[in-house]
């Protein structure tokens, strides 16, 4: 049975991402001048902090080195959590997202952004802002109506925490 490097470096790395309660979402094996470069990006639904990143980062480098999967050559690794403005192609994004701004490209074409207010199995429920003072409204949409998503950066919406107090 032959295995790619890709699954070998999946198969090697998931365990060891799975025990700190991450998820890992991405490997990308590139070429960075003579040297390849090794981009882990793990996340969790309570985000990912820097200090867990550093310790994941030894961890992986302590397993790669101790296999043959990268081979002999140089590389650089990079353990990091994904940006803000990544792509939401998961379920478990969705969720992830409830309370944020995403913007939508729908499958039959046009844009949609509107903040998530819950997520189940077959899409989720939205609530549209409203425009020049008018009133929000809400929507449901299929995962199957949407071709892309990304999260909206707000610079001056109050967080929940704000919001309570």
């Amino acid at each position: 049975m032959s295995t790619t490097q890709s699954d070998r470096l999946r198969g090697l790395l998931e365990p060891l991402v799975a025990a700190k309660g991450l998820d890992l979402e991405e490997i990308e094996l590139s070429k960075a001048g003579r040297r390849r470069m090794l981009r882990i990006v793990v996340d969790s639904d309570e985000g990912v902090e820097l200090d867990a990143c550093a310790e994941l980062s030894r961890e992986v480098s302590d397993a790669l080195d101790a296999s043959d999967v990268m081979g002999e050559d140089e590389y650089v690794l990079e353990v990091s959590s994904p940006g803000a403005d990544r792509p939401l192609s998961e379920h478990r994004h969705y969720v992830r997202a409830i309370g944020r701004l995403v913007k939508f490209q729908l499958a039959e074409s046009g844009e949609l952004v509107a903040r998530i207010l819950s997520v189940d199995d077959e899409g989720m429920d939205l609530e549209v802002p409203g425009v020049k003072g008018r009133k929000a409204t809400a929507r449901r949409i299929a995962f199957t109506d949407i071709a892309k998503a990304r999260v909206e950066i707000e610079f001056n919406r109050k967080d929940k925490k704000e919001e309570e107090a």
